[in-house]
């Protein structure tokens, strides 16, 4: 006898406020009772799935996605996976940032006209990285999208420590980090190709650097060649890919465990 999938638990959030911290980053910060269903870890890259379901269907949160796949697979929720940028038990709140280009996608629309007082549904939180002190240098690569995990590492090391941060981010307007210890040193580019080349030219310090290299697919993949012409092993390495060029999420997703997806 098949179980039944079990399904997430799901915190409904009330919006608290909404801000836009550059041209292309929507800072939504949402809590309330429901945060009491988010599952909070330590680390710095811990993820959710925001979900937004279609007004037109009159859903109610928490959504009962197994019935819904079984009977109104149409109306299920859209999931996208976001970064949370900070999380506060104390004020049962999370913020997460929002990465919007005009009126693309899902997200980033719904994060524009975001207003206090909506709801946000958001499951998880998944994660599994946060710099290691042991290290004896820290390399974090990335773009617009891992820069709310690269913000929390950064936020997370200790005073004295060394290593680089490589940010493909286009509009320098974008380019938001929190204070950095003064041993990393930062390289903001404007598109993958630079960041390639910024890293193809890094001096390399001695031993094994800890790496989070986050991003698009095809950028990941050539990271990880490179990484391995130094040998760095895989267990130093949280790497793998946030999103594709020319893939919707849910195609994304499905993808990963397909080879074009994996990241050796």
């Amino acid at each position: 006898m098949t179980e039944p999938r079990r399904t997430p638990a799901q915190a409904v959030l009330t919006v608290e406020d909404v801000e836009e911290i550059s041209p292309d980053l929507i800072r939504v910060t949402a809590g309330g009772d429901g945060y009491d269903d988010f599952t909070d870890n330590p680390f710095t890259d811990k993820y959710v799935k925001v979900l937004f379901a279609d007004s037109a269907h009159g859903l109610t949160p928490p959504y009962d996605l197994a019935r819904l796949r079984d009977e109104s697979p149409e109306k299920l929720p859209t999931r996208r996976t976001y970064t949370i940028r900070a999380s506060d038990p104390e004020r049962r709140r999370v913020v997460i940032d929002f990465v919007v280009h005009g009126d693309e996608g899902v997200a980033g629309p719904w994060a524009r006209q975001a207003q206090p007082g909506q709801t946000l549904v958001i499951s998880g939180a998944g994660g599994g990285y946060r710099p290691d002190p042991a290290s004896p240098w820290h390399l974090l690569i990335g773009d617009h999208t891992a820069l709310p995990a690269i913000s929390s590492a950064v936020e997370a090391m200790a005073p004295d420590a060394v290593g680089h941060l490589l940010l493909s981010i286009p509009d320098p307007a974008d380019r938001l980090l929190p204070d950095a210890p003064a041993g990393l040193s930062i390289h903001w580019v404007a598109d993958d190709e630079a960041l390639l080349a910024e890293l193809a030219a890094l001096p390399w310090r001695e031993g094994h650097p800890g790496v989070f290299a986050h991003g698009e697919r095809g950028t990941i993949k050539a990271v990880r060649a490179l990484l391995k012409e130094h040998d760095v092993p895989r267990e130093a390495l949280s790497i793998s890919a946030y999103w594709a060029r020319g893939r919707a999420e849910d195609q994304f997703q499905a993808e990963k465990r397909e080879p074009i997806g994996q990241i050796e």
